[in-house]
């Protein structure tokens, strides 16, 4: 089965020779990466979101085996649903799935189902492939669409990538994909945006969605980065980072009415 892009053209450049030259201007050189076990990285268009993708990602080692989670936008497939087999077919060039991390998953979890319908109209996901195919040549991708779910959904979802990537016994990188609040004020949505990441940067995936939900923060990727802050505690995750933090503001000149971007690393 082969995945075609959603939005290229859109979020970023169809045609492979500017998108590679968008990302190296997105994409700092780092001479000294780091090795983490987890990242929160948004999903806007490049030209509000990609230069904090591209300077979170960039900072990290990127393995060549990637889980990627993403909030389910559309509400179409299943609650937790996973694309186990195929490829899908970018402007860098195709980027296959990682069947055999995929099985384990499957195997370790009673709520992640099979499902490619979700995936088919989601581009929180895809817009996270381009940055990690520019920086890791060797890209295999697990990739989950994730919906409204409970926290202790959430909290068995992480124990399940937590095991299925012990299990694997390979580096594995877990990339949580969310914007921020969406279309509040600069300062409100800067003041709400910073309760999130306080309960990110103290590694508390319980107290992130309590926060997110009871203050009715839109941070549209609060399940996923849940989750795999979640993992990230089973793995051993010790820190947290916030590597930048802007808003659609930075690049419209609208702050009246902003998205919030935060790029995070957990290691």
């Amino acid at each position: 089965m082969k995945r075609q892009p959603l939005v290229a053209n859109q979020f970023y450049p169809e045609d492979p020779f500017f998108l590679h030259n968008a990302l190296k201007e997105l994409v700092p050189q780092v001479e000294h990466k780091e090795k983490v076990i987890a990242a929160v990285s948004p999903h806007a268009g490049y030209v509000y979101s990609g230069a904090t993708a591209g300077e979170t990602l960039g900072r990290i080692i990127i393995p060549e085996d990637v889980i990627i989670l993403g909030p389910n936008h559309h509400g179409r497939g299943a609650p937790i649903a996973l694309m186990s087999e195929g490829t899908w077919e970018m402007p860098l060039g195709d980027v296959p799935l990682n069947n055999e991390l995929s099985k384990l998953i499957l195997t370790n979890s009673n709520l992640i189902t099979e499902d490619e319908i979700a995936h088919r109209f989601e581009h929180s996901l895809e817009v996270q492939v381009p940055f990690l195919q520019y920086l890791q040549k060797n890209l295999s991708i697990t990739p989950l669409v994730v919906s409204r779910i409970s926290f202790a959904e959430c909290r068995e979802t992480g124990q399940a990538l937590a095991k299925a990537i012990t299990q694997y016994n390979k580096p594995v990188l877990i990339l949580a994909s969310t914007d921020m609040t969406h279309y509040e004020s600069r300062e409100t949505a800067s003041r709400q945006d910073q309760l999130a990441i306080d309960r990110i940067l103290a590694l508390d995936p319980q107290g992130l969605y309590e926060t997110v939900l009871g203050r009715g923060i839109t941070m549209c990727g609060v399940i996923p980065t849940t989750i795999a802050l979640s993992a990230a505690l089973d793995l051993g995750a010790t820190r947290a980072e916030l590597v930048r933090y802007t808003d659609s503001g930075a690049a419209s000149g609208d702050t009246d009415k902003v998205v919030g971007y935060a790029g995070i690393t957990i290691a």
